[in-house]
């Protein structure tokens, strides 16, 4: 039996691109709306890396590489526009990336490297979701609610999130980008 004040041996970290206010209580607001209930537990992003379990004592070496990480890419401008969904493969219905998409996906492959290796199980595709598992009526609120959607803000970090035992997510840290431009 384990003990329960023992520490714990690996922790569950994902890596996002946060959304800025005002869009991002405007997201949690919609998410809450179509009745998704992971909308006060995960705040609105573009994932980077999606949930991962990692042993604790390797949390040193991930904070360096995604130090070097941050270090090798320069700031850049992301655009929201609009919905999409992932249907029929997953009942999701997201805000589309329609500027900064390739920014995501060369800080997605850098996060994915070192001891954060890792594969996916569909290919990379950076996007805000909305609603998830929700009734097909609470998908198509999302999607027409948010079809015509605007949000343009600069990204100037990138932030590691770490799961609460409730399945919260907390910020453990801050990466801001500071390589050169490109």
């Amino acid at each position: 039996m384990t003990d329960p004040a023992a520490p714990a041996e690996s922790t569950v970290l994902g890596i996002v691109v946060p959304i800025p206010e005002p869009w991002a209580q405007l997201l949690v607001d919609w998410r809450s709306k179509a009745g998704d209930p992971q909308a006060s537990l995960v705040p609105p992003h573009v994932t980077l890396l999606p949930p991962t379990e990692v042993p604790v004592a390797d949390r040193p070496a991930i904070s360096a590489h995604l130090a070097e990480v941050a270090r090798c890419h320069p700031p850049f401008d992301m655009h929201l526009s609009g919905t999409g969904t992932f249907k029929p493969v997953s009942d999701v219905v997201f805000v589309a990336v329609a500027r900064g998409i390739g920014n995501c996906e060369l800080l997605s492959d850098d996060v994915r490297r070192g001891p954060l290796e890792r594969s996916l199980a569909f290919p990379y595709h950076p996007h805000v979701t909305v609603a998830h598992d929700v009734p097909e009526d609470m998908l198509e609120l999302a999607y027409n609610g948010l079809a015509d959607l605007s949000a343009e803000f600069r990204v100037t970090a990138f932030t590691e999130f770490e799961q609460t035992p409730s399945g919260a997510w907390t910020v453990a840290r801050e990466y801001p980008l500071t390589g050169p431009p490109r």
